[in-house]
């Protein structure tokens, strides 16, 4: 690769990383605000909310990366045309093929990035995610201490804290306790602790216990030092999270290969695992296909009257065709498993009509009656906004 190629592929590289990050970013914003009540239902701190929700960037950077790559590649060869510098290297002899090498460059780093992460990257991500979060909302000890909140344990169970301190003491203790019909308890506490020794007890100290029987107006109070609360009997059952039936998306490319119709965990999921490994084999190929199809559009040159605005637009529809096809394959493949071999299909039209317009040297574009079309309603909104600014006072 020569220098020319290497300032392509610094550039287009560049643009995917800027382009990558800030879509990224973005739509990680958008996916942690989902979660934010792990921070104000499970009391969780910021740092652990931002953790937590940082584990669904590897699926997200899995989505946007082709999409990110045919932006970069549509800059750099946008940039190379506004210099002319396209015009100058066709007018040297340099054949196209040989400056598609550097963007091809690019688009293998992307498909290599993708397909790690389709394979084992983000199946490994979102079973950190699902089992982290699991492990949160079943910490008992974070569902209770949460101060100033009313918080529903169990069926018929609330506790309420005023204030913890830095030490882990509780102060200004609320149990009402209605799991048993016949008898309605409550608890009052000015101190407590929570103690772990096999068992999870809340020791409460200087309070009250009011036990009220059905039926019953008059309620027995007892006054009392020390009183043990077991809070082991609200814990999930042990071993619950073990037992969790990995989805789809969790499940590691060679896991999802290997799956047998047998399988006691496959159950009426086999078609959707099908779909599912089929959408993961495709995922390194889109950059490829992506990197043939924006080549063949924008990669021309063009003179300085030859407009290449519809080109970009033609582009990005074909890029869209392209991605939608392999969307409709995952979601139809789960019924009809002869949907499957529509992105294979579209991904094989795609580089057949790329490598065409690249090999012949084609300026593609829409249609002569598209491009009138446009022309003309062009000429129509422009004519009507200055007919609209000459009647303004």
């Amino acid at each position: 690769m020569g220098s020319i190629g290497r300032y392509i592929f610094r550039t287009t590289l560049g643009a995917f990383l800027v382009v990558l990050i800030s879509v990224t970013t973005l739509m990680w914003i958008t996916q942690a605000l989902r979660d934010i009540d792990l921070m104000t239902n499970e009391g969780q701190g910021l740092l652990t909310f931002v953790a937590l929700t940082a584990l669904i960037i590897p699926l997200l950077v899995m989505i946007i990366a082709p999409i990110a790559f045919m932006v970069a590649m549509a800059y750099t060869l946008n940039k190379l045309a506004t210099d002319s510098e396209l015009i100058v290297m066709n007018a040297a002899g340099m054949p196209p093929w040989h400056l598609f090498r550097p963007f091809l460059a690019v688009a293998a780093v992307v498909s290599i990035l993708v397909g790690s992460i389709a394979a084992y990257g983000s199946p490994k991500s979102l079973r950190m995610l699902a089992e982290w979060i699991n492990d949160i909302r079943a910490d008992l000890v974070t569902r209770i201490v949460q101060p100033g909140r009313f918080v529903s344990l169990t069926g018929g169970l609330t506790l309420h804290i005023r204030e913890r301190l830095p030490s882990g003491q509780l102060l200004g203790i609320f149990i009402d306790d209605q799991r048993d019909a016949k008898e309605r308890v409550t608890f009052l506490a000015e101190r407590g602790d929570i103690l772990t020794h096999d068992r999870t007890y809340l020791l409460l100290a200087d309070g009250s216990v009011q036990r009220q029987q059905a039926g019953s107006h008059d309620p027995n109070i007892v006054q009392f030092d020390r009183y043990a609360f077991d809070l082991t009997q609200l814990a999930p059952a042990s071993g619950a999270s073990t037992t969790r039936k990995l989805s789809s998306r969790e499940l590691y490319l060679w896991e999802l290969y290997g799956q047998r119709a047998d399988d006691p965990s496959v159950g009426d999921r086999a078609e959707q695992l099908r779909a599912e490994l089929h959408d993961r084999l495709m995922a390194p190929v889109y950059p490829l296909v992506i990197a043939v199809l924006t080549f063949a559009y924008l990669g021309a040159p063009r003179t300085t009257r030859q407009s290449r605005n519809l080109s970009l637009f033609s582009a990005i529809a074909a890029v869209a065709l392209l991605r939608g096809s392999g969307f409709v394959g995952l979601l139809a493949g789960t019924r009809v498993p002869a949907a499957l071999a529509v992105p294979y299909v579209a991904a094989g039209a795609a580089l057949l009509f790329g490598y065409w317009g690249i090999s012949r040297c084609v300026i593609i574009e829409p249609p002569a009656f598209i491009v009138d079309g446009i022309t003309r309603l062009t000429e129509r909104l422009a004519a009507r906004a200055t007919h609209l600014a000459g009647q303004a006072p």
